[in-house]
């Protein structure tokens, strides 16, 4: 790889992170015409158009490998200026991505471990664990709660564990919609009729689920609510049924606000942590912080 200079790869790092040309050079205290120049010495240094001139600007493929080792000079500049000047130094900023349930369950308690011992802010990402791995690979972030196994090239993989669904609705919303249901198989032949609850329209947790059950393309109304916290209560209050991480579901179970619609049916997905090969005292922490939080949350993987 060319040997970029700090300047240019924190140009390229801001740049893309703040969408444009203009807002970057504002942010670096320097012109657009300078920005520019910057951006095309590194193309003409790498032989590749490393940005997309769109609004965001984008990396393009060569641009993703350049922005993941900018935001890698990044941590460990911040990292080593922290450790020389003490308090006067800039506070290092981690960019992570998790999903919507881990965030709303137990991922920021590990933060929050990792924030009593150390100076650091938190950038975080929320996207489907389906999804996370592609912002490592992109540069976005540098660590990852995720479903891949498959650990992104220059990345680390090490297991969390198992994140259990139970699928439930509140006994309102069975009187409704499901009445003379007398045990799972019935509730479970009837599912694909009555209204379910999904995050957004990727989301396909409730979906699988209903492929398995009634074996088919699932047909069932959807509402979508994308918000781990409004979701259950929007299951709760009755507005459909949904699958709901047992951190979530287990107190309204036992409260009688929700009903498991199919016992003995679950749907679990295996959730992993991935981040960057690096030699970072913060990321290390991070790492131990969350394998730590998670353990106490998750089961235990099966790998």
């Amino acid at each position: 790889m060319p040997r970029f200079s700090s300047n240019h790869l924190e140009t390229l790092l801001t740049a893309v992170d703040t969408g444009s040309f203009e807002a970057a050079a504002r942010a670096l205290s320097i012109t657009p015409s300078a920005v520019s120049q910057r951006i095309r010495a590194m193309e003409a240094l790498a032989g590749q158009v490393l940005l997309q001139r769109a609004a965001p600007i984008r990396p393009t493929t060569a641009g993703e490998t350049v922005l993941r080792l900018a935001r890698q000079v990044r941590l460990l500049d911040e990292e080593a200026s922290r450790a020389l000047d003490g308090s006067g130094a800039a506070v290092p900023s981690l960019p992570i991505a998790a999903n919507a349930d881990s965030l709303a369950t137990w991922f920021l308690d590990a933060l929050v471990e990792v924030r009593r011992e150390a100076d650091v802010v938190f950038d975080l990402h929320r996207e489907d664990q389906a999804r996370t791995a592609a912002l490592l690979r992109d540069g976005t972030v540098l660590a990852a709660v995720t479903a891949e196994r498959r650990p992104v090239q220059g990345c680390v993989a090490v297991p969390l564990g198992i994140d259990r669904y139970r699928a439930v609705a509140s006994p309102a919303f069975v009187d409704r919609h499901l009445p003379g249901a007398t045990s799972g198989r019935d509730v479970l032949a009837r599912l694909d009729a009555v209204p379910l609850v999904d995050f957004d329209r990727d989301d396909d947790l409730q979906q699988g689920f209903l492929r398995r059950v009634v074996g088919h393309a699932p047909r069932s109304p959807r509402h979508f609510v994308p918000s781990s916290a409004d979701f259950a209560r929007a299951v709760e209050l009755g507005l459909g049924w949904g699958l709901l991480p047992e951190s979530q579901a287990l107190e309204p179970l036992a409260a009688g606000r929700l009903v498991e619609l199919a016992p003995g049916r679950v749907a679990d997905v295996v959730l992993w942590w991935q981040h960057w090969n690096l030699r970072s005292t913060l990321l290390d922490a991070v790492t131990a912080a969350v394998r730590r939080v998670a353990a106490e949350h998750l089961r235990p993987s099966p790998v």
